[in-house]
């Protein structure tokens, strides 16, 4: 199923929306901002392909490596970047940092940083969506090392016994922390065959070729929400950077394998090739959105530094049942 050239341009937008956040990250993290990052530069077709066929509605639960799950969904830059610097004025009140945000207002129910716990849980939400009778479609986000949890099997198990409205995307990185994904996958072409032995359809696809992703999500969400109940996408790409920002990635990975995939397989650039291809963008134009978000994250890293930080007697509001107002101060 193709889509039309106006969406195309809407996931390029978001893709680069998404890298900007991501490098802007990175840079405050380095000039002191706390907490520390994974991140997924590199991986933005994923998620921007599937976010642009999504509605109002739908949920998503992610995992620790999430900012451009969450981002390419709606997230704002500026509660976004204050929760990142544990500001009152983040989406979770700079309780959850980096791995755990959640924005209701956008439907993101949040970021399990266990490797693969998201997956049960959001299960539970596809089939809370059933048994309300919601049109609505779970996607729950998780990369390759997830899929050798048993939180994985359990999720998977579950959905497809109770026929749930669910999209799995599994983000194939090609590494789980430091070992490549065909050490555990055995004799497997791709992660997506796990899909067969729950009895539901699974699908591989170029996950760096964001008009793939988006071509397959749109058909694949339409039949989900017409009842053909949940459907397991994988999406082959790369980590750019290491398993987290104070891992340099060297060690596991050969130079060359990390050069070819950031100069010869970025989504963006190959993106990008194809709009001016296509004469659906011009490099002024392009100049101009980068412009414009550089701006936005001006804004948003001003007003995360301006924000105040949560008091520490407040930390346990949302954590504490009984005795609350806590006493820090007693012996």
């Amino acid at each position: 199923m193709k889509i039309g050239r106006e969406k195309v341009k809407e996931i390029y937008y978001l893709m680069k929306r998404c890298r900007a956040f991501e490098e802007r990250s990175i840079a405050e993290l380095r000039k002191g901002m706390p907490g520390f990052l994974h991140s997924a530069i590199g991986q933005e077709a994923i998620s921007c392909g599937i976010a642009a066929f999504l509605e109002e509605d739908d949920y998503i639960i992610t995992t620790h490596r999430g900012h451009c799950d969450i981002i390419s969904r709606g997230a704002r830059f500026d509660k976004t970047m204050a929760e990142l610097y544990a500001k009152e004025t983040g989406y979770c009140r700079g309780l959850s940092g980096s791995m755990h945000i959640a924005a209701l207002d956008r439907n993101i129910l949040g970021a399990v940083g266990i490797v693969g716990s998201g997956i049960p849980v959001a299960s539970g939400v596809a089939l809370a969506c059933k048994m309300k009778n919601l049109n609505r479609v779970t996607v729950c986000y998780f990369g390759d090392g997830a899929s050798c949890t048993g939180s994985f099997h359990e999720g998977m198990g579950f959905a497809s016994a109770f026929d749930l409205p669910i999209l799995f995307v599994l983000q194939n990185n090609q590494y789980e922390e430091s070992t490549h994904w065909t050490y555990w996958g055995g004799k497997l072409k791709n992660l997506a065959e796990r899909a067969r032995g729950y009895g539901i359809p699974g699908v591989s696809v170029d996950g760096n070729d964001a008009v793939a992703v988006a071509e397959a999500a749109m058909d694949v969400l339409e039949k989900i929400r017409k009842g053909s109940g949940p459907f397991l996408l994988e999406g082959l790409t790369y980590r750019i950077h290491g398993h987290h920002m104070g891992d340099p990635g060297t060690d596991y990975r050969p130079k060359e394998e990390i050069e070819e995939w950031k100069k010869k397989k970025d989504p963006i650039d190959k993106l990008y090739a194809r709009l001016l291809k296509e004469k659906l963008i011009t490099e002024d134009e392009n100049s101009k959105i980068e412009d414009v978000l550089s701006k936005e994250l001006d804004e948003a890293v001003k007003f995360a530094l301006e924000s105040p930080e949560i008091k520490p007697e407040e930390a346990f509001r949302d954590t504490v049942y009984s005795g609350w107002p806590v006493n820090l101060n007693k012996t």
